[in-house]
């Protein structure tokens, strides 16, 4: 019964990459890492029958996992080849890092949320994650200590990026993607660093939580 629940879970994971690439053509190893991910796993149990739906979902804390078409393009975004360490604004479910644990050999979470936190490391012990670290913290703080990072992703919409987050960034083409806040939209922007020089490019609208200070 295990072997046929996971093969189960196989396919509709395999379906959903699919259903994305059909929509948003994904790259290769991205497409992978989505194919071989769970959802369902990282969704409450009374919307599991919805996991491989591209919807966003509610989940604890009043938050929301966001539509895995959603986590497809921030990631593609992210342009992953090359990069060795990722940093994490928001964990939420922590669908978004686990997608990242397969691209990046390190990763890094930070959630200002401890139920969150809790849920999410157990999910990431259960599918034995074991490049993922989450902190429970302020995330507009960032995680100082294993900076800098190759690229930095926000999982949650914000105004704009603290300087403390863009320190942590590294000055060798990191890439930073976020969504940013602007006037009544949302925009998904990338913002690529080389030494003192910042470049921004917005690429579309979005809808995300908004980024919150402190911790709960």
């Amino acid at each position: 019964m295990s072997f046929f629940i996971k093969k189960i879970e196989s396919q509709k994971c395999e379906k959903l990459a699919e259903d994305i690439d059909k929509i948003f053509p994904l790259e290769k190893d991205i497409k992978k890492a989505i194919s071989k991910t769970p959802r369902e796993i990282f969704v409450p149990i009374g919307f599991k029958h919805l996991a491989y739906k591209l919807d966003a979902l509610p989940i604890s804390a009043n938050q929301w996992i966001s539509s895995p078409l959603t986590v497809a393009k921030m990631t593609q975004y992210l342009i992953p080849e090359g990069a060795d360490s990722v940093l994490e604004i928001g964990c939420g479910s922590g669908y978004q890092a686990a997608i990242l644990s397969q691209l990046f050999r390190r990763v890094f979470s930070v959630e200002r949320v401890e139920k969150l936190v809790s849920e999410a490391k157990k999910r990431f012990k259960e599918l034995d994650l074991i490049n993922i670290n989450v902190r429970y913290s302020d995330g507009l703080l960032g995680w100082r200590e294993f900076s800098p990072y190759d690229r930095i992703l926000f999982s949650a919409s914000i105004t704009n990026i603290p300087e403390t987050i863009f320190e942590q960034l590294s000055s060798n083409k990191g890439i930073l993607v976020a969504p940013i806040q602007k006037d009544n939209r949302q925009i998904i922007t990338r913002f690529i660093k080389n030494g003192n020089f910042i470049k921004k490019e917005e690429l579309e609208e979005c809808l995300f939580v908004p980024t919150k200070k402190g911790t709960v």
